[in-house]
């Protein structure tokens, strides 16, 4: 188990925006969804760089000590993490026996065997719904969010889940969409809680890099103006929210 290797884009020692408390995150390569505001479409490719479990922890080990003063642990992010089920399973699992906190951050993109696979041994998730509108899903993704939907609900059902959603301005942000959000949620059997979060475009050089073009190139960044709209639509149909 400590010798299963993943593919790794980077590593992040003193995280503080990726679960909580002061967390080791550890971005994953390869990703399937591919979306027009992703601030790092360099994480798409699966690459050649590998990490083993038993060096993630020996890694997370050298800073223990400040992690569990800040009520940290380990997170792993992306790309796309699912799509490495068992690699992520497996450090989960000598986290698990060693005490250490868990946040997989996920879009869902995946096979409902691969969130069965890691969800036994993971203490939070945070998932990225980017639109509830399919339509709209297909415009700003590689895919549709049918897939996405049915592990959402699947997880809030089975584990602890904070819902992340990307504002942005004049694409996924009409009263219909929060509200569409506000909906899905409400039939869920706990309540859950929804992470705003404002689109910036601070990949676009990475974009300009790779050769890409960046499709939302003309659309502002998110203010507070437009996550404090979302909130009170949120609130009103009585999901908890935070930005």
């Amino acid at each position: 188990m400590l010798n299963t290797k993943g593919y790794y884009h980077s590593q992040e020692t003193f995280g503080t925006v990726d679960g909580p408390g002061m967390r080791y995150v550890l971005f994953l390569s390869g990703c399937q969804l591919q979306c027009s505001f992703c601030h790092n479409p360099d994480t798409w490719v699966k690459g050649t760089k590998t990490i083993s479990v038993e060096e993630v922890i020996a890694d997370y080990e050298k800073y223990r000590i400040f992690y569990e003063a800040a009520g940290g642990g380990i997170t792993v992010s992306g790309g796309e993490p699912l799509l490495q089920a068992d690699f992520v399973r497996d450090l989960f699992k000598a986290c698990r026996e060693r005490n250490i906190h868990t946040t997989l951050d996920t879009s869902g993109y995946v096979p409902l065997e691969n969130v069965k696979k890691v969800l036994e041994y993971t203490d939070l998730v945070l998932f990225c719904v980017k639109v509830m509108d399919n339509g709209k899903h297909r415009k700003i993704t590689a895919g549709s969010n049918e897939q996405v939907i049915g592990n959402l609900r699947y997880i809030a059902n089975h584990g602890k889940v904070i819902i992340r959603y990307v504002v942005i301005p004049n694409v996924n942000d009409t009263k219909q969409d929060i509200e569409a959000l506000a909906e899905y949620i409400n039939n869920f059997p706990k309540a859950i809680t929804v992470e705003l979060l404002p689109y910036h475009c601070l990949g676009k050089s990475k974009w300009q890099q790779l050769g890409k073009e960046y499709k939302l190139k003309n659309v502002l960044p998110a203010t507070n103006v437009e996550l404090e709209r979302a909130k009170k639509w949120l609130l009103r149909q009585n999901v908890a929210c935070f930005y």
